[in-house]
């Protein structure tokens, strides 16, 4: 720990079983142990949590991505919340790199949940102090919080990937309108033109291409969005910008779901490239086309400025 750090008290940070790798990649850079913590199960599959150490009148803040395993990842990150809660923890705060149930952010029909209300109070009444989150599914969901939340962006990770290659002739491609301003703004810091994809989703996880406003022909395409889940709306994009004469495909996505046969389809898809983040564990080898840049040193930014009560918006200036 440095000592500026130091001079602010102690703060640990635990983890449970969604992302270890990322939490201790966190520790790594800031100098701290990954605090201990025993999760375990019952017989009957409900989720125990044992924090190992003391945490009283401490910073605790509790790396949990709720990735699939949704459910059981979701109700580790309450219980060990409300264990370092009774345990006297001064404040608790979770970093959640990837949000879950996010796309049921309104009703688009009656009688349906507004699941990203529901889990953002689930948190509070379980007794998180604050959030630290990367790439919401849709920005509104920050005012579904009545605690702060610090909404962070992959997209530096990602430039600075993007960045270190020579691609020239280039072109960012939103793959619907609800992603226009994500991928403008890659565009104007990577200094490239905007195309929109005219979109339309029938029902879940199901799209179909209806237009593509702008020019694509002869160019080397970036897909920029949130999170690959099934992978079928991204490779229906890749196939349709590469019938109209696209020389080259590359998506990048935040959060790597990959759901299903997703990995199967990105591999045979006109996409040479995936980039995705660490927000999620993705097994690299088992696609060639995928790469991974981590936002491990973004996340440990945050917690060392949140902790020293610095502005974390002055990490996208």
């Amino acid at each position: 720990m440095t000592p500026e750090l130091r001079k602010r008290g102690t703060f640990k940070i635990f983890s449970g079983n969604a992302n270890p790798e990322l939490a201790r990649k966190i520790c790594d850079i800031m100098g701290v142990p990954l605090s201990a913590a025993k999760i375990s199960r019952f017989a009957d599959g409900e989720t125990d949590a044992h924090i190992l150490e003391s945490v009283r009148g401490e910073d605790c803040y509790v790396v949990q991505p709720t990735c699939p395993p949704v459910n059981d990842n979701l109700m580790e990150l309450l219980i060990m919340t409300d264990a370092l809660r009774r345990a006297s923890a001064g404040r608790i705060t979770a970093v959640m790199p990837y949000y879950g149930y996010a796309r049921a952010d309104r009703k688009p029909a009656p009688r349906v949940a507004i699941t990203a209300k529901l889990v953002a109070n689930l948190l509070t009444e379980a007794g998180v102090n604050r959030v630290i989150t990367l790439d919401l599914h849709a920005a509104q969901i920050q005012g579904f919080f009545d605690i702060p939340l610090d909404h962070l962006y992959s997209r530096p990770a990602i430039l600075e990937y993007i960045k270190n290659r020579n691609f020239e002739n280039t072109v960012v491609v939103s793959p619907d309108v609800g992603s226009v301003e994500r991928a403008r703004s890659f565009a104007k810091r990577l200094d490239m033109g905007l195309v929109i994809i005219d979109k339309r989703r029938p029902r879940p996880n199901e799209a179909v291409v209806y237009n593509i406003i702008g020019d694509v022909k002869g160019k080397t395409c970036f897909i920029f969005d949130d999170l690959v889940d099934t992978a079928g709306t991204l490779c229906m994009v890749a196939q349709s910008i590469k019938e109209q004469g696209a020389a080259k495909v590359i998506a990048a996505a935040t959060h790597g779901v990959l759901s299903r046969d997703a990995i199967e389809r990105i591999d045979k898809s006109p996409i040479e490239e995936m980039i995705l983040s660490d927000t999620i564990p993705v097994n690299a080898s088992k696609s060639a086309k995928i790469k991974i840049v981590s936002v491990a040193p973004l996340l440990a930014e945050a917690i060392k400025r949140n902790h020293m009560g610095e502005s974390i918006s002055e990490l996208f200036k």
